[in-house]
């Protein structure tokens, strides 16, 4: 058997093994766990936000508020294009508070996990 057929067997023979659960997968679960909500949080409503800023120029520039059946869409689309724009500009305050909170939460818990792992390295 050739090295590229044995890394290929290797490879698929992982994909089987049991996967011990060590302290550095311990601690990628925690940092996951501070990031993924506000990462979850910061895509959903900065693309609401979006949707929100581009329905308001869709009034000002299309004729969608004739089917609606207003007369003037300036106005409207003005308020509703703003509001889309506040929402994506307040986005990332929120998203960086979320992030905080979380990592006062579970930080002391990381950073003594972090510590053991480094202190281990040296050894």
């Amino acid at each position: 058997m050739n090295n590229d057929q044995e890394y290929l067997v290797q490879k698929i023979r992982t994909q089987y093994t049991e996967k011990q659960h060590t302290e550095l997968d311990e601690l990628k679960a925690l940092d996951a766990k501070v990031k993924r909500p506000a990462n979850i949080f910061a895509y959903i409503f900065g693309t609401l936000g979006a949707i929100v800023m581009g329905a308001g120029m869709s009034l000002v520039m299309t004729d969608i508020g004739a089917v609606l059946g207003l007369a003037n869409t300036m106005v409207p689309g003005i308020i509703v294009g703003v509001v889309g724009l506040v929402m994506v500009c307040c986005n990332y305050s929120i998203y960086n508070a979320i992030l905080n909170s979380r990592k006062k939460k579970y930080g002391s818990q990381i950073l003594e996990l972090s510590q053991k792992l480094m202190d281990q390295a040296e050894n």
